[in-house]
């Protein structure tokens, strides 16, 4: 027994290094290993109870999946008010895509045994179009709209690493990190991979194109079922989190991700398989004369593709047998260009409102000039992305120049954009010109009218989905706040929305606070949220406010004529004195009278 003691005692007065030394001790083996660019943070770990669970209990959310309740319309109507044209794709898609996250949620309930059918086919997409037609736009909607994590790749990055298939599984972890490290949540991402038409093998290329089919073939399980370890040798970071869960737990740590669920959404121009789609149809007689040439796609030669028109373009057979969906996207024309720009939604105007909002600066567009933006966009032939350029191109100059001035309204005409450098040498010259700031409150007024028009037409969509009725001056409340935020109709909706529950919640303390049953009708809620829009202040605060202003009129009441329920409409917001006077003088008229 003492030589035992003697054995032990030395280690128990060996001194264990404290979290900062641990830290310095693995920072200076890694920037050895890997240079300043890895420093390790680690957070301070508690001990753990006796029989206390270290994973957080599963089921808290239904496995990850999210709430999901949408119907393939919803998500059509979601996809029309941010996206234009495109009606077949719009359409594909919200079906596709509910379907699969519908399905997955109907099969977490009947599948109680945990096993999963067999030979079921995932409604994995290919999407085909010219760019710039909003492919990955739609689909980034469509992922926050149904709230599932969503990473876009691209395929060219993949042929350059052979196909090996590490940068394939480095798509599903990279779902984890955006799930904020929710496994389950993360199983039910989606995957967009961006030009993929890059891998389809060379055509008349001899022998076997190793680097395409090879990635082709390292998609093929992740795109059906496979797990994929979040744990890899290259990552530093990962192993420094193994080794700090084998620290606490004494065991090793497997972590994986099944992609069962995962929808992959692939996406290419595809411009040289119209070729062949061409030299099948005019084979069965279906006639299309157009010229294909690569510079001149007939976009609409595409909506014919078969899944052997793929194959011919050299995809794998087993690559294209997975994915079932395919959508073919139309090309933007000028006039659709125009509509893009004249979207309330669409994110080009407002990104360049925020722009000028960043410097205090109010900017508007005549129509005119939203016209001659896109015909130098549509010279282009990128589609929406060359509205990005052109828009740049003309704003530039204003934007460098006129945060340095004393100017706080700017309209966007047709001569700026045909002129920017000397329409803004005009503008330092006579930055008050009459001319200029009458144009610039008809844009704005025209601006609001044409809000509240776009409003007025999803006005039974928004009843639908609030209980609230829109009346017109509520879709002028909707445009002002879109506006003052600058935001998009939806957002702008969802803040009346909110601000309709402050007033309520406040309507519902009343009685507590005041001991009076106060309730505002709707005359009054909108005239709360008007001066809250105006002043900049919460709904709530304003509601609260006034009732506190009203509260010695109405209690004075309360206390002569027993009258503790009060309806207030416009008149007391607007004229909260006269409304309490004529109060006071009806009570009192009818006890004088009794």
């Amino acid at each position: 027994m003492k030589d035992e003691k003697i054995t032990i005692e030395p280690v128990r007065d060996t001194k264990i290094p404290n979290q900062k030394e641990l830290e310095k001790e693995l920072s200076d083996y890694l920037s050895k290993k890997y240079g300043n660019r890895v420093k390790v943070i680690s957070p301070f770990v508690f001990p753990r109870r006796e029989g206390e669970r270290t994973d957080k209990a599963k089921g808290d959310k239904e496995e990850g999946l999210p709430a999901f309740d949408m119907l393939p319309e919803e998500l059509e109507a979601y996809l029309n008010s941010y996206v234009v044209k495109q009606k077949d794709a719009k359409a594909i898609l919200a079906t596709k895509v509910c379907t699969h996250f519908n399905r997955i949620k109907h099969a977490k309930k009947t599948e109680k045994d945990g096993h999963a059918r067999v030979g079921m086919i995932k409604n994995n997409v290919l999407m085909i179009g010219p760019t710039g037609v909003g492919k990955t736009y739609m689909i980034k909607l469509i992922a926050k709209k149904l709230g599932v994590p969503f990473v876009k790749g691209d395929a060219t990055k993949f042929s350059e690493t052979g196909y090996v298939g590490g940068d394939v599984e480095d798509l599903v972890r990279d779902l984890v990190y955006e799930a904020n490290e929710d496994i389950a949540l993360a199983e039910n991402g989606i995957i967009y991979i961006d030009e993929i038409d890059k891998i389809a093998s060379a055509q008349n290329f001899f022998g076997h194109d190793v680097s395409r089919t090879g990635v082709q073939r390292a998609l093929l399980k992740p795109m059906e079922e496979t797990e994929v370890d979040l744990k890899v040798p290259h990552d530093p970071i990962s192993q420094i989190q193994a080794i700090e869960h084998y620290r606490r737990t004494g065991k090793k740590e497997k972590k994986v991700v099944n992609t069962r669920n995962i929808l992959f959404i692939m996406s290419g121009a595809f411009g040289e398989l119209a070729k062949i789609i061409k030299k099948r149809l005019q084979k069965q007689g279906i006639g299309f004369e157009a010229d294909v040439r690569p510079a001149e796609v007939p976009w609409d030669i595409l909506k014919h593709v078969t899944a052997q028109d793929l194959i011919e373009f050299g995809f794998e057979s087993e690559f294209v047998g997975r994915l079932p969906v395919i959508v073919v996207f139309d090309e933007l024309t000028k006039d659709d260009l125009v509509e893009i720009l004249k979207n309330p939604n669409n994110p080009i105007i407002i990104s360049k409102r925020l722009d000028f909002r960043a410097y205090g600066i109010d900017i508007k567009f005549e129509d005119e000039a939203l016209v001659k933006i896109a015909e130098v966009a549509a010279k282009e032939k990128t589609g929406a992305r060359g509205l990005v350029s052109a828009i740049e191109k003309v704003l530039i100059p204003f934007e460098k120049k006129l945060p340095s001035t004393n100017m706080r309204r700017f309209v966007v005409t047709p001569e700026v954009v045909e002129d920017p450098e000397g329409q803004l040498h005009e503008l330092l010259k006579d930055p008050s010109n009459p001319d200029l700031i009458e144009r610039f409150e008809a844009a704005k007024e025209k601006e609001f009218e044409n809000i509240k028009a776009y409003v007025a037409t999803r006005a039974e969509e928004f009843q639908k989905k609030s209980g609230l009725q829109l009346s017109e001056r509520r879709m002028g409340l909707i445009a002002a706040l879109y506006l003052k935020n600058v935001t998009d109709i939806n957002a702008a909706f969802d803040d009346f929305k909110e601000m309709v529950e402050q007033i309520r919640l406040e309507e519902a303390s009343m009685l507590e606070k005041f001991d009076i049953h106060l309730t505002f009708d709707d005359s009054a809620i909108d005239a709360i949220i008007d001066q809250a829009i105006k002043a900049d202040q919460d709904a709530g605060s304003v509601a609260f406010d006034l009732a506190k202003k009203l509260e010695y009129g109405l209690k004075l009441v309360k206390e002569r004529a027993g009258v503790d329920s009060f309806s207030i409409n416009e008149e007391a917001v607007l004229d909260m004195e006269k409304y309490v006077n004529d109060l006071i003088k009806k009570y009192y008229r009818q006890e004088y009278q009794v």
